[in-house]
């Protein structure tokens, strides 16, 4: 499946931020939230716990709860209030790669 976002070009240059989504090395951009930095590389986020479908957040702005991830040490972030980090390993399902 493509990404579900694309980044147009910045009229101000941004440093990449590398990271990983299931262990593989991709591009963020410096500033980016993590929601943002994951749909850039990948068609969504999570698994909905509430059936089977596949979701990619909702309202990007914290409010509904639908876009939390989990992280490779454990941890569960809100990916559109979570600025990304260089080296942050984000776990997303299989399928949505």
């Amino acid at each position: 499946m493509p990404a579900r976002l694309l980044h147009l070009d910045a009229t101000v240059p941004s440093r990449k931020v590398n990271f990983q989504i299931n262990g593989k090395k991709v591009e963020g951009r410096e500033g980016d939230s993590l929601l943002t930095a994951v749909l850039t590389n990948a068609p969504v986020l999570r698994r909905s716990e509430f059936g089977d479908g596949l979701r990619a957040g909702f309202c990007l702005m914290g409010a509904c709860q639908d876009c939390w991830v989990a992280l490779e040490d454990g941890r569960k972030v809100r990916a559109c209030t979570t600025p990304l980090k260089d080296g942050v390993h984000v776990k997303i399902p299989e399928e949505a790669e």
